[in-house]
C-alpha cells in the first residue's frame, strides 16, 4: 500500500511559477511509475506528466518546454516544477504512483491561475 501526499498549489497570476510536491510512504518498487493528473471543472481528468523509477519522463503536449518533472534521489518524493503558468492550467492536480498496474492517487491539491 501507498500513500500520497500532495502539497504546493495555490493561486498564481499568468505567467508565474508554482512548485507541487508529492511524498509517498509505504514501499516503493523499480518498476513503477509516478506523475500528475488534473482536472479542471466540467472537465475529464488528463494527463500532465509522468516518470519512471529510472527517470524516463512523459509529458502532455500542453505542458510540453513549462514543466519539468523529477524525482528526490530516494525516488519516494515527486515535484513537477510549473513555469510560465496559464489560466487554462487551472485544474485540481493529483499525484499518481503506479506499479504492477495499480494505481493509487493523492488527495489532490488546487491551482489557480488568474489575475
Amino acid at each position: 500500500q501507498v500513500q500520497l501526499v500532495e502539497s504546493g498549489g495555490g493561486l498564481v497570476q499568468p505567467g508565474g511559477s508554482l512548485r507541487l510536491s508529492c511524498a509517498a510512504s509505504g514501499r516503493i518498487f523499480t518498476d513503477d511509475r509516478m506523475g500528475w493528473y488534473r482536472q479542471a471543472p466540467g472537465k475529464e481528468r488528463e494527463l500532465v506528466a509522468t516518470i519512471t523509477y529510472y527517470g524516463t519522463t512523459n509529458y502532455a503536449d500542453s505542458v510540453k518546454g513549462r514543466f519539468t518533472l523529477s524525482r528526490d534521489s530516494a525516488k519516494k518524493t515527486l515535484f513537477v516544477q510549473m513555469n510560465s503558468l496559464k489560466p487554462e492550467d487551472t485544474a485540481v492536480y493529483y499525484c499518481l504512483y503506479r506499479q504492477n498496474s495499480v494505481n493509487y492517487w493523492g488527495q489532490g491539491t488546487q491551482v489557480t491561475v488568474s489575475s
